[in-house]
């Protein structure tokens, strides 16, 4: 069973992806200024050093790449990793799917010489959003197909896979077979930390037919970075599984109330530092 934890305290890395996510790459060759990326990160809350830090242990990572360093016009770019991050970022953050009642079951065997193979293999199944329905068998919902292809293709991880589509026909409650499969619990308080953060944003907005550009960007930032983790977490369950009150519903409307609201002004304020 997938074990989740309530949201820490966004680190700098983490928001530095989510803004090259959102905006980095609207910079001409989505490169970032150095003294940009410390005034844009100072703008939520981030201080200098640990911008240059977070920068440090990215560049270590393989996420990003720098660009005339030493330079008083250096800055950094997403690397070819970084871009394919963000990219399949975009295809699960930004979407609402709808469950159909059809189950995605993965059934991997790794041999024990390549066992390095096996815990890659359940981490990004585990990072895909599957639970763990028996040891070597992994399910989700079935419109997690296509990128789960991709991911396992992108990795060399297909030769070790099976994928197949179908029902749940018993002997246990489907409902009850997801409860098993994944922690609810452990979900939901992920759902009602992102909306005990987030929704007084919202209703604090809702008030105010204008977003000033820095004001909408200091609140969009933190929300995307809190909301990035929450569809991998929660992978689109079927609501009839889940129990009456699940919050996910609202979590997401909330996110995409702010989305919509904030989004674009937030650019403007961002992307003004291409030119500075």
């Amino acid at each position: 069973m997938n074990q989740q934890q309530p949201a820490a305290r966004p680190s700098p890395s983490s928001l530095i992806l989510t803004f090259y996510g959102a905006y980095g790459r609207a910079f001409p060759g989505s490169t970032v200024p150095v003294a940009a990326l410390i005034q844009l990160l100072g703008a939520v809350g981030v201080d200098a050093p640990s911008v240059r830090s977070a920068v440090s242990r990215l560049k270590r990572r393989g996420l990003l790449s720098a660009d005339r360093p030493g330079s008083k016009a250096a800055g950094y770019a997403p690397s070819e990793a970084g871009r394919q991050l963000l990219d399949d970022g975009d295809r699960r953050v930004y979407a609402r799917p709808v469950a159909d009642g059809r189950w995605l079951l993965a059934v991997f065997s790794v041999p024990e010489s390549e066992r390095g193979r096996r815990h890659i293999l359940r981490s990004r199944l585990a990072r895909l959003g599957f639970g763990n329905a028996a040891p070597g068998i992994w399910i989700a919902p079935s419109h997690l197909e296509e990128e789960t292809r991709h991911s396992l293709g992108r990795l060399g991880l297909t030769p070790y896979v099976d994928l197949f589509t179908g029902t749940h026909e018993g002997f246990e409650p489907t409902a009850d077979a997801v409860a098993r499969w994944w922690d609810l619990k452990s979900l939901a308080s992920l759902h009602r930390s992102f909306l005990d953060a987030h929704e007084p944003v919202l209703h604090s907005w809702s008030r105010r037919r204008q977003a000033p550009p820095e004001e909408a960007y200091r609140d969009y930032l933190p929300a995307l970075d809190a909301w990035r983790r929450l569809p991998y977490a929660d992978p689109g369950l079927p609501a009839a599984l889940l129990p009456a009150d699940w919050p996910g519903e609202r979590s997401a409307e909330v996110f995409f109330a702010l989305h919509e609201k904030l989004r674009e002004p937030g650019r403007e304020y961002a992307v003004g530092f291409a030119q500075g």
